[in-house]
C-alpha cells in the first residue's frame, strides 16, 4: 500500500502591500499545520481501516473523518490563497477572463464590489471566484470552516482568507475592508489567469451556440 504524504509549499511572500511580513510569517505557519495534521490524520484513518476500526459506530473514526475534511481543505485552500499573490500585484486580467467577467457579472468592476461584499460576510471564511465545469460561468461563492459551502468540483480561480488570522496583526476587527483593499493590491492575475484551463470566452461562446 502506498502511503500518501502531503509536503508543505515552499511559500516565499514578503513585501505586500498592506499586508505585513509578521502576518504572513504567523499565516504560513498555520498552513503549515494544515499539513501537518492532514498527513497525521490520514495515517490513523489508515490504521483504523487496517485493524478493522473503520465504521459508523466507531465514535474515533467518525470524528477524524470529518476533522479530515477541514484540515484538507484548509491546507489546500491557503495554497491557492498565497498563490495568488505578489507584492503589489502582477499581471492583468486578461482578455478571456475579462469577458466571463462581462458575462457573468457586468464587467470587473461590478464582478470585484460583488467578490468584496462575500468577503465582507459576517463570520469566518473564504470568499472565491470559481469556474463552473459544466457551463464554464464564472460566480463568487463564500466558504465556511474549509469544507462547507464548497461547490462540487468547481475550480478555485481567485482565493481570500477572510478568517482574522490573516489580518488581525494589521488591522482591527472591524476592519476587514481595509485588508480586502490590501488583498486587491496584491492579486498575481497571472496566476489567476493560469487556472483556467482553456479560454474562458471561447468556451462560453460554444456553450452559448
Amino acid at each position: 500500500m502506498t502511503k500518501t504524504v502531503y509536503r508543505a509549499q515552499d511559500v516565499r511572500l514578503s513585501g505586500l502591500t498592506g499586508i505585513s511580513d509578521r502576518t504572513l510569517e504567523m499565516h504560513v505557519d498555520l498552513y503549515r499545520g494544515y499539513v501537518k495534521n492532514t498527513n497525521l490524520l490520514t495515517e490513523q484513518l489508515t490504521e483504523m481501516r487496517q485493524k478493522g476500526r473503520a465504521g459508523a459506530v466507531n465514535p474515533a473514526y467518525a470524528e477524524l473523518t470529518r476533522r479530515l475534511g477541514f484540515e484538507y481543505g484548509g491546507m489546500v485552500l491557503h495554497e491557492y490563497y498565497f498563490g495568488n499573490l505578489a507584492p503589489k500585484g502582477h499581471g492583468e486580467v486578461s482578455a478571456p477572463l475579462r469577458h466571463a467577467f462581462e458575462q457573468a457579472f457586468g464587467g470587473f468592476d461590478a464582478w470585484k464590489a460583488d467578490f468584496a461584499a462575500v468577503g465582507s460576510l459576517r463570520g469566518v471564511g473564504w470568499a472565491i471566484l470559481y469556474e463552473d465545469p459544466v457551463n464554464k460561468q464564472i460566480s463568487n461563492h463564500w466558504i465556511t470552516l474549509h469544507q462547507q459551502g464548497v461547490p462540487a468540483s468547481f475550480k478555485p480561480l481567485l482565493v481570500m482568507d477572510v478568517w482574522e488570522h490573516a489580518y488581525l496583526l494589521d488591522y482591527m476587527p472591524a476592519e476587514r475592508g481595509k485588508y480586502i483593499d490590501a488583498f486587491f493590491g496584491n492579486v498575481d492575475w497571472t496566476a489567476v489567469n493560469a487556472r483556467v484551463a482553456n479560454p474562458v470566452a471561447d468556451r462560453l461562446a460554444r456553450h452559448a451556440a
